[in-house]
């Protein structure tokens, strides 16, 4: 949905058709086309209830999808367990170089099999595999990712050398 200012409706209607806005993926929202199904692992993408436990990178899983929310449990942090109805919401982003503002009615939710380092910080986690395709030693990113797990028999590291075969070494450019 756009918000018109000056410009007539059929300009923009011609100017940006609605399958070139639903292409759009823009950082700090959900993409336009979201499937979810029951069971799905999913994270709360904005602050919705943060005395209910519903805050940004919230953990949660599907329990039933309805037509204009979908009903989830929390399954990490101290609110394990609880329900919560996730409505649609109006949604813009906040920094973009596009020639006009960008308004979509959408769930703040992102489907959540795996999380990048950065998202992983201040959360303890039972079992963390981590993927090294190259080095990662910029601002101690390995020590923040292996010290996101709660026992060392819930950690797996692979490692890939130059040439992307499987190695059990990993170069420390931090310590010499």
């Amino acid at each position: 949905m756009l918000q018109r200012n000056l410009v007539g409706d059929e300009d923009l209607n011609e100017a940006f058709p609605v399958e070139y806005l639903n292409s759009l993926n823009v950082a700090g929202m959900p993409p336009h086309d979201l499937k979810l199904k029951v069971r799905a692992v999913i994270m709360l993408m904005r602050n919705l209830n943060q005395t209910l436990g519903l805050s940004n990178d919230t953990r949660m899983i599907v329990t039933k999808c309805l037509r204009f929310c979908v009903e989830c449990e929390v399954i990490c942090g101290t609110f394990v367990g609880s329900k919560h109805f996730i409505p649609r919401m109006e949604l813009s982003p906040s920094d973009t170089k596009m020639p006009f503002k960008l308004v979509r009615k959408q769930m703040t939710l992102q489907i959540c099999y795996a999380m990048t380092i950065n998202k992983s910080k201040g959360h303890s986690l039972k079992t963390v595999g981590l993927y090294l395709p190259k080095s990662v030693f910029t601002h101690g990113r390995y020590y923040i990712s292996i010290s996101r797990v709660t026992s060392p028999t819930g950690l797996t590291i692979s490692v890939d050398d130059e040439s992307s075969a499987a190695t059990n070494l990993t170069q420390n450019v931090v310590y010499k």
